[in-house]
């Protein structure tokens, strides 16, 4: 499929239905708690009556389900190569949270043919009536995966500890991301939350380390959407697969996603946040490995 092709699908299903908010999860390094973030979050999202899918990109991991306690029959390559429409591969979760594995379909998705790229697309702008948000939780680090999915974004939440690692990480992707040839600053948010931290001033004093380093050799935006405390309920949810935000809503943990979900949905009303949907996102992944 040519992009003209592609941007022809993706005004025809703007024109017919709302867009989706698509917010991607990342992190320099692997356990953060990027993935918890991402499952709170949406929790939150449908405390306010937002309806919520949660696209698990972490190729070769299964964290989402393994949080969700629920095993998915199919995932996004039984779209792709079984024909299974995408409502049949969306696995509903705790207070109706959809969830999509991705697998390995979305790193084969540039090796298909026009005709498999038009079926898949059609079918992502299904989600766009499906979910009000759509959170991308991708893998860690810095592969060409994790990148393809953050150019592609145009609201990206960094997940960044007190640890030197983590932080060095966070600056590392964001460097990483910054050379990409297909990156546009001006048309991506990144928002940082400061995760396991002792006390709200240390989540601010982190965002301020690296947001300062960022803005001396990057040149990227960054904007600080608040902290999340280390919590002894946290780590016994998920040692319980049920997400802190349903098992305990009074834990500190639980109230700090609670307010960062409030920002960002008071983002989406204040600043009019602008929508992209699947089909675009997608179609910017597939089209950057032409």
């Amino acid at each position: 499929m040519d992009q003209a092709e592609q941007l022809r699908i993706i005004k025809a299903s703007q024109q017919a239905r709302p867009l989706a908010r698509v917010i991607t999860v990342t992190s320099g390094k692997g356990g953060v708690g990027k993935s918890n973030t991402s499952i709170n979050l949406a929790i939150q999202f449908r405390k306010m009556g937002k309806r919520v899918i949660i696209l698990d990109a972490d190729f070769g991991l299964a964290n989402i389900e393994i949080m969700f306690g629920a095993v998915p029959k199919h995932n996004l390559c039984d779209l792709i190569y079984q024909g299974k429409n995408i409502r049949e591969i969306i696995t509903w979760g705790p207070m109706e949270v959809g969830f999509i594995s991705g697998g390995s379909g979305i790193a084969g998705m540039s090796n298909l043919s026009r005709d498999y790229l038009n079926y898949i697309i059609q079918n992502l702008v299904q989600l766009d009536a499906i979910a009000d948000i759509i959170i991308v939780d991708t893998g860690a680090g810095i592969s060409d995966a994790v990148l393809e999915f953050l150019v592609a974004s145009g609201e990206i939440l960094l997940i960044t500890t007190p640890e030197p690692t983590s932080i060095t990480d966070s600056y590392s992707l964001l460097k990483a991301l910054y050379r990409h040839p297909r990156f546009d600053e001006k048309a991506t948010k990144v928002k940082m939350i400061s995760n396991r931290v002792s006390k709200e001033e240390e989540g601010q004093i982190l965002f301020n380390k690296l947001n300062a380093v960022v803005t001396r050799y990057l040149k990227i935006p960054m904007s600080y959407l608040g902290s999340v405390p280390e919590d002894v309920q946290l780590s016994r949810s998920v040692m319980q697969q049920e997400p802190v935000s349903l098992q305990n809503p009074t834990a500190k943990s639980a109230v700090a996603f609670e307010r960062i979900a409030c920002r960002l949905l008071g983002n989406e009303e204040t600043q009019r946040q602008p929508k992209r949907g699947m089909a675009a996102f997608f179609s910017h992944i597939v089209g950057g490995k032409k």
